[in-house]
C-alpha cells in the first residue's frame, strides 16, 4: 500500500458520470477521506445506473446530489452552493460525453451546470473505450479543456471492460487520491530539483551473500513523496527495498555503495537540494568472491574490508555544492555525535535519530541541527514527519539562498 499523508483539511466535490469505471468511485471516496479530504459526491443520472447514491452516501458520510432541482439546498441553487466552499472539483470517471459538455460549455444537469458555475480548479479523470478516446472529436475536446486550464489525470492504458486493450482506462483510485493530495498540497519547493538517496546498500561477499543493514527505505520514500507534493522535481536513488515508487518521482535503483555514489555523481549537478537518507555501508569487501563460498570444516573466514566513499561529504565539498541535508542514525549521544558529523562534513542541515527507535519502523522521532541550533520534532509516523521535514528543508533552503 502506498503512503497516505494527512494534509490540511481540504474539501473536494467528486463528480461521477456514467461509465463502468464508476465502481472505482467507492474506493476513491475512501482513499480521499484517508487523506483527510472532505468529499461531497454529485452524480449524473447515468452514473446511478452503475453505482447507487446510497453506497456513496454511506462511504462519504454526506448526502449525494443528482438533481438540478434538488430542494434540499435552501435557495434551490445546488449548482451554485455545492461548489462555493470547495478547493477543487474532480470528475471521476469523466465520460466522453461529459468531457464534450465541459469543452463546449453545455449545462443540462446538476454536475455540468455546477462545473460551468464553479470558481475553483477542475480536474477530470477520463474513462472510455480506446476508440472513443482516440476519436478526433474527443482529442479536440481534450485540447480545449487543456487550453481552459482543466487538469487531466490520465487516462491509463490497459485492458478495458469491453475486452479491448489500449488507452482510455481510468486511473486507479489510489493514483487519483495521490494526484489530488499532490494537487492540493502547498508548493514551497515549486521549481526546485531534489536528489534523494534512500534505503540500504548491499555489499557483495560472494555470488549469493553480502553485507547490508536494516534500513527499510520508508523515510527516504516518504520524503520523496512529500517533496513531489511540495512541487519539487524529485529524483530518487534507491538501494534494494520493497516499496512502491511515489507517483511523479523518478527513480534509479542501485545495490552497492559504489553504484549509489556513481549515480549521485551523474545527477548531483542538476539538483538544487541533496538529501542523503540512505543508510550507506561504510565498508565493502575488498575482493568479493565470484562464486559462492563453500562451507568447509574451517571455523573462521576472514574478509578484508575497505572504506566506501562518504557520499554526503563528497557532495558537500563540491563547488558549487547544492543545499545538503544529511541523516545521522546514532545509538547514543545523539546531539553530540550528529552535530560533530554535521560540522565535519560541512552539511547545511542534519536530521538525527536514534537508530534503535527508527530502523524498520513506521514512525520516528528526529532532531534537526543547523547553524541556528537544535530543534526536536515529536514522534510521528514517517509520512507525517516527512511533510514537516520538507517544510523545514524548504524554509532553510530559501533562507540560505537569501
Amino acid at each position: 500500500m502506498r503512503y497516505m499523508t494527512d494534509i490540511t483539511r481540504k474539501k473536494v466535490l467528486l463528480g461521477i458520470t456514467g461509465g463502468v469505471a464508476a465502481y472505482k468511485a467507492a474506493e476513491l471516496v475512501r482513499r480521499l477521506m484517508d487523506l483527510n479530504i472532505e468529499v461531497q459526491v454529485v452524480m449524473t443520472q447515468a452514473a446511478t445506473q452503475f453505482i447507487t447514491p446510497l453506497t456513496l452516501q454511506a462511504l462519504s458520510g454526506r448526502s449525494v446530489y443528482t438533481d438540478l432541482w434538488d430542494g434540499r439546498i435552501p435557495n434551490n441553487m445546488a449548482h451554485i452552493e455545492l461548489s462555493r466552499d470547495k478547493d477543487a472539483i474532480l470528475i471521476a470517471p469523466a465520460s466522453a460525453d461529459f468531457m464534450a459538455k465541459l469543452a463546449h460549455g453545455l449545462a443540462d444537469d446538476l454536475l455540468s451546470t455546477l462545473c460551468l458555475a464553479r470558481d475553483c480548479p477542475l480536474l477530470v479523470a477520463p474513462a472510455m473505450n480506446r476508440q472513443m478516446w482516440e476519436n478526433p472529436a474527443t482529442q479536440r475536446n481534450v485540447a480545449t479543456l487543456t487550453a481552459d486550464k482543466v487538469t487531466l489525470l490520465g487516462p491509463a492504458s490497459g485492458e478495458q471492460a469491453c475486452g479491448e486493450v489500449g488507452q482510455g482506462r481510468m486511473l486507479e483510485a489510489l493514483d487519483l487520491a495521490e494526484s489530488m493530495a499532490s494537487f492540493l498540497a502547498p508548493k514551497p519547493l515549486q521549481g526546485i530539483s531534489l536528489l534523494i538517496t534512500a534505503g540500504p546498500t548491499f555489499e557483495p561477499i560472494d555470488a549469493v551473500r553480502g553485507i547490508t543493514n536494516l534500513s527499510s527505505g520508508k523515510m527516504g520514500y516518504a520524503l520523496a513523496r512529500s517533496a513531489q507534493h511540495a512541487g519539487a522535481n524529485v529524483t530518487l536513488i534507491s538501494g534494494p527495498v520493497s516499496l512502491p515508487l511515489p507517483l511523479g518521482v523518478n527513480r534509479f535503483s542501485v545495490q552497492s555503495a559504489q553504484q549509489m555514489f556513481q549515480c549521485v555523481k551523474e545527477h548531483v549537478q542538476q539538483c538544487d537540494v541533496f538529501v542523503a537518507v540512505a543508510a550507506v555501508a561504510d565498508y565493502r569487501v575488498e575482493k568479493p568472491y565470484e562464486q559462492k563460498i563453500k562451507k568447509t570444516d574451517a571455523t573462521e573466514l576472514t574478509l578484508s574490508l575497505v572504506p566506501n566513499t562518504d557520499i554526503l561529504a563528497w557532495v558537500a565539498s563540491q563547488t558549487p555544492a547544492p543545499f545538503t541535508v544529511g541523516f545521522a542514525a546514532e545509538s547514543e549521544h545523539l546531539e553530540k555525535f550528529a552535530d560533530e558529523k554535521r560540522r565535519r562534513k560541512k552539511v547545511s542541515l542534519m536530521i538525527a535519530n536514534l537508530a534503535q527507535q527508527a530502523i524498520g519502523k513506521d514512525d520516528n522521532e528526529v532532531t534537526i541541527l543547523d547553524d541556528k541550533g537544535v530543534r526536536h520534532l515529536p514522534r510521528a509516523n514517517k509520512t507525517d514527519l516527512a511533510n514537516t521535514l520538507i517544510l523545514e528543508i524548504a524554509k532553510a533552503y530559501r533562507a540560505e539562498k537569501k
